[in-house]
């Protein structure tokens, strides 16, 4: 099993920054694809954003691209998600989630999840 633990959540204005972390627990973090999904009150969890094994390929949901960059460190076990420009509609709880493949973009693919942070935005 792989733990995963999401921290860096929090209130920010509008135009503002935040940087997401997801530390893993497992000592093979480095043949998982990792991603950040968020999830809406009363909608279901959605793709943000994706990173493969090595970290050498990267997709983003359209409604992120150019604010939002992710990125992780294998030898800290440790995934981030850098959200830039945030907007009142970006508040969600963000999740972190591992897949066994070593590419995964869709939520089907990811075999374990964190607790979820919660973002909130502020006009």
């Amino acid at each position: 099993q792989v733990q995963l633990v999401e921290s860096g959540g929090g209130l920010v204005q509008a135009g503002g920054s935040l940087r997401l972390s997801c530390a893993a627990s497992e000592r093979t973090f480095s043949i998982y694809a990792m991603g950040w999904f968020r999830q809406f009150p009363g909608k279901e969890r959605e793709f943000v954003a994706s990173i493969s094994s090595s970290g050498g390929s990267t997709l983003y949901a359209d409604s992120v691209k150019g604010r939002f960059t992710i990125s992780r460190d294998n030898a800290k076990k440790t995934v981030y998600l850098q959200l830039n420009g945030l907007k009142p509609e970006d508040t969600a709880v963000y999740y972190c989630g591992a897949s066994g493949r070593l590419v995964a973009a869709t939520r089907r693919e990811y075999d374990y999840w964190g607790q979820g942070t919660q973002v909130t935005v502020s006009s």
